[in-house]
């Protein structure tokens, strides 16, 4: 099927009149909330549909998704949560921090499967990674200090004579406590390094401009779903201000990003898939341990670097997991 294809049926699927489903009265139906639109998320989609096929559940043969996209804007989550929760669905898998706390705080009994962010146990999801505890599993990409301090090296190393750099956060969004840890990291790179905001998209039009006003010379940006659902402005952005920028996932290389230094969210989305399955087939959450990254994924899009004037070192090219020419 091709991706254009498959985009649209994710995207009809959540159309479907209820009455027309109300007919498959044979097939479970699970929850798929995203903060993202089935445009620049449609591949998650499909990563989870795989997942679930593995435990020998196929979507409209066995089993109905009700698909809910937030099309980026945050304060929908808890409106589309209560909607499943209300649809009376077996299972929900959630994307991100914003819509597993949408769907936490409109169910305590419906399983959930999350893809988590830094530490779903300080952030109070579940009892702990081993024994969650309650009806929350899922898994994690954890973004940890030494993997910011990696993505400043490769600013280094793309960009050695690069002075200053910024961090494009989101104040409104889940914290990054471990980018505190990144100024003594941009010290001893010989880097001084600053903050960009932004809340909204007129906010990440003007961070870059700001960026411009500062001279900044390089970028890293919050892996946060907030950004990641509009890695394609983003990108274009970048590539407008002729900025270097580091991103913590593949996609925004895809689009056009220069490099990306993270975990699969496409791994994290079929593992999802995996525990909706187990759980359909009578397992608890609270028996599943949350699974973390067992690989990190480097990419370079040496075309961008050529536009940008930047060359790209040997030794990156040789382990880097992906470079598109």
């Amino acid at each position: 099927m091709r991706r254009r294809e498959f985009i649209t049926l994710v995207g009809g699927a959540a159309a479907w009149p209820l009455a027309a489903r109300a007919q498959q009265t044979s097939l479970q139906v699970i929850g798929f909330l995203q903060p993202g639109s089935p445009s620049d998320s449609g591949h998650y989609a499909k990563a989870f549909l795989q997942g679930l096929q593995v435990n020998g559940f196929t979507e409209g043969k066995n089993v109905v998704v009700e698909y809910r996209w937030a099309e980026g804007q945050y304060g929908r989550m808890p409106q589309l949560a209560a909607d499943l929760v209300n649809r009376g669905v077996a299972a929900i898998a959630a994307g991100g921090p914003g819509a597993t706390f949408a769907a936490k705080a409109a169910t305590s009994t419906i399983p959930i499967v999350f893809i988590g962010g830094s530490d779903p146990v300080k952030e109070g999801l579940v009892a702990s990674l081993n024994r969650p505890g309650g009806n929350l599993t899922g898994a994690t990409v954890f973004t940890t200090p030494a993997m910011w301090s990696k993505r400043l090296e490769l600013l280094r190393d793309l960009k050695p004579e690069a002075a200053s750099a910024a961090i494009l956060v989101n104040p409104q969004d889940t914290t990054d406590p471990e980018l505190t840890d990144m100024m003594p990291a941009a010290r001893a790179l010989g880097m001084q390094l600053s903050f960009l905001t932004a809340t909204n998209e007129a906010d990440i039009e003007t961070a870059f401009i700001t960026a411009a006003e500062r001279r900044i010379e390089a970028l890293l940006v919050s892996d946060k779903p907030f950004f990641t659902v509009r890695h394609g402005h983003i990108v274009a952005l970048a590539a407008r201000h002729a900025l270097p920028a580091v991103y913590g996932w593949r996609e925004y290389v895809a689009a056009g990003g220069l490099t990306s230094y993270g975990s699969s969210l496409t791994d994290a989305w079929h593992q999802v898939g995996l525990y909706t399955g187990r759980i359909l087939k009578g397992a608890k959450p609270a028996d599943l341990p949350v699974v973390q990254p067992s690989r990190f994924e480097l990419a370079i899009n040496a075309k961008t670097a050529k536009v940008l004037g930047l060359r790209v070192p040997d030794k990156l090219l040789a382990t880097a997991d992906e470079v598109i020419e």
